[in-house]
């Protein structure tokens, strides 16, 4: 079991990213870890996806769907699916579990309080999916002040009332540099980052950079530590890639291990 504890300072606000494929097979060990974090006086906040409750529910209206450099291209029939979809079923469900294991949570989406206020990544290639530009920081403080999780499905809103599908990586860190978190724990099926068949407990950039250049790091772990990499360059002071039992990689900034 990883520790959480910061080199400078005492942990106070973490935000979580749960992907897809992990929240479909979330077990009681998993919200007791997170219950011991928030014991320890650690706010969390939980971003979420769903693409495999996504891809079931295009699949069954028929609807092919591709991606772009990682991104799903969204539609507007499908921007209906993907969001009906994160709100109305992904989101609740993950609230009651979080609920029931005495984490009391609450569910949110960018439309509340233009909680993540967005605009359109590129309409041409993308269509509607959205990048962050502003996070309603204020509501986010107001809820884990009260001792309660906010649950965010990854849906942006813009101006004038339109939904935008956002990549989860994306939100989580785009929520953590607003909030100024300590911490960003991205939850994926894997513990962390696996070199020659060894997961690494600990990384830094230079050694990401050295790795992905040797091959030794690939496929759908690239994007997740570049993601983690830009944290680091925006000021997070660690981001861990860990599995459901929050095992896995420490990456902290070059500062940090010197």
């Amino acid at each position: 079991m990883t520790t959480f504890k910061s080199t400078h300072h005492t942990v106070r606000k973490m935000v979580i990213k749960l992907g897809g494929s992990t929240l479909e097979g979330l077990n009681e060990a998993f919200f007791r870890n997170f219950k011991a974090l928030q014991d320890q006086g650690i706010q969390l906040i939980i971003t979420h996806g769903g693409g495999p409750a996504i891809n079931r529910e295009l699949a069954a209206a028929n609807i092919q769907s591709q991606t772009v450099n990682g991104l799903r291209v969204t539609n507007e029939e499908m921007i209906e699916i993907v969001q009906s979809t994160l709100i109305g079923k992904v989101n609740p469900a993950l609230v009651h579990e979080l609920n029931a294991a005495g984490i009391d949570s609450v569910g949110l989406n960018g439309f509340d309080q233009t909680l993540l206020e967005s605009e359109y990544l590129d309409y041409e290639t993308y269509k509607y999916v959205g990048k962050v530009k502003s996070v309603n920081v204020n509501l986010l403080n107001t809820l884990t002040e009260s001792g309660i999780v906010p649950v965010i499905a990854c849906i942006g809103a813009t101006k004038d009332g339109h939904a935008l599908n956002i990549n989860g990586d994306t939100v989580a860190s785009e929520i953590a540099l607003a909030v100024g978190a300590d911490r960003l724990l991205l939850v994926t099926d894997v513990a962390g980052i696996r070199i020659k068949d060894e997961f690494q407990t600990e990384a830094t950039p230079n050694l990401i950079k050295q790795w992905i250049d040797e091959g030794d790091i690939y496929g759908g772990m690239i994007p997740k530590v570049q993601g983690a990499l830009n944290c680091l360059e925006s000021g997070i002071p660690s981001v861990q890639i860990v599995n459901e039992t929050l095992t896995g990689t420490t990456i902290l900034s070059e500062e940090l291990v010197k």
